[in-house]
């Protein structure tokens, strides 16, 4: 499928960046928006070149956007893991509201397909077994265990630690921040339009993002950025518990063929997917390559915890891979190493916009 009109949403942005110039450059028309949120792009930001400021919650803008728009590829988002509980208004406004003004303006324009950025945040503490290999929903992490170093998640039954597992797309939905719970309603949001109207939704579910462009050290960067941003400042990477943490780094480059992929696939009704490289690497690892091939001083692990951080989440790339056609093909290894010397973008601000 080449020619196809897309309206790509949050187009200024780290991840919507990449998706813009992968679209472009396979031959599809892309109407590129952002609201250049200062939160995100500093105050007085300006739009790039091709990019037209325009803000998700601004029905009339939508709907004489989404004119001749085939697909809409919607990244626009605040986001990050909710550092102050007075950050909800922001998330349920942009997120939220956003997402459900977008698909409105879809219906009254007939736009039907929508590829829809989600995120791992929607599974909670990720997937897990018990000793008898039963598949169990961990007890919330006690700040009593965490100031102890007792980091793992635990049976609710019998205390006992339980064992990580690849997380599936049909996984329950648990969210564990405010963010999350932005992400859960977007899907939620979707699926129902979906039904209501007969189009179809492909959601993304991006894991731990890292690539060139990230934005630097802010409360609401990814982890690889803070590290790197430490070692720009000849300071160590501060490794938060013990280290052992795990997670599933995919590469920005690998989130732009994603969707791509999703675009060309055209798959019907709704359907969502892990955007992932399927590699477990611990928080630990990603410190110790950045620091490595950056040439700067080794982590600290530091023990420090943040409540309700998750302590592993890996996903299953298998759906993505037989029904989407998507693999990664940036393994962590050697994206992490060469991520250490990629161009960074300057931060904005820290915290998201009040509403």
């Amino acid at each position: 499928m080449t020619g196809t009109r897309v309206l790509l949403t949050g187009a200024a942005g780290f991840i919507g960046g990449h998706v813009r110039t992968a679209l472009t450059e396979a031959g599809h028309d892309v109407v590129a928006v952002d609201a250049l949120l200062p939160s995100a792009h500093g105050n007085g930001a300006e739009p790039p070149d091709g990019v037209r400021r325009a803000d998700v919650r601004d029905l009339p803008t939508l709907t004489a956007l989404l004119r001749d728009v085939d697909v809409v590829c919607h990244q626009a988002a605040v986001v990050g893991a909710g550092v102050d509980v007075s950050d909800a208004p922001a998330y349920a406004s942009h997120n939220d509201l956003g997402t459900a003004t977008l698909l409105a303006a879809m219906h009254e324009s007939g736009c039907h397909r929508l590829i829809l950025a989600s995120s791992m945040v929607v599974y909670g503490a990720g997937r897990y077994r018990n000793g008898r290999g039963e598949f169990v929903a961990p007890s919330a992490r006690r700040a009593e265990d965490l100031a102890a170093g007792n980091f793992e998640e635990t049976d609710p039954g019998t205390g006992e630690p339980l064992e990580w597992a690849l997380v599936e797309e049909n996984s329950p939905l648990r969210p564990r921040s405010l963010y999350a719970a932005s992400k859960v309603a977007q899907e939620n949001y979707a699926l129902a339009w979906a039904l209501a109207t007969g189009g179809s939704v492909t959601a993304l579910r991006y894991h731990n993002v890292y690539g060139d462009r990230m934005p630097r050290n802010t409360p609401y960067s990814g982890v690889a950025a803070m590290f790197r941003s430490a070692l720009e400042a000849g300071e160590q990477p501060r490794v938060f518990e013990d280290g052992r943490q795990t997670r599933d780094f995919v590469h920005v480059h690998d989130v732009a063929a994603a969707n791509l992929t999703a675009l060309e696939a055209a798959l019907p009704g709704f359907a969502a997917f892990n955007v992932c490289s399927g590699q477990p690497i611990t928080i630990g690892e990603v410190a110790a390559t950045l620091a490595r091939s950056y040439g700067g001083p080794e982590p600290v692990v530091t023990g420090e915890y943040r409540p309700g951080d998750v302590r592993h989440i890996v996903a299953d790339p298998r759906r993505a891979r037989e029904r989407l056609g998507f693999r990664a093909k940036i393994l962590p290894a050697e994206g992490i190493a060469a991520f250490a010397h990629a161009p960074l973008r300057d931060a904005a601000p820290a915290g998201p916009p009040r509403v």
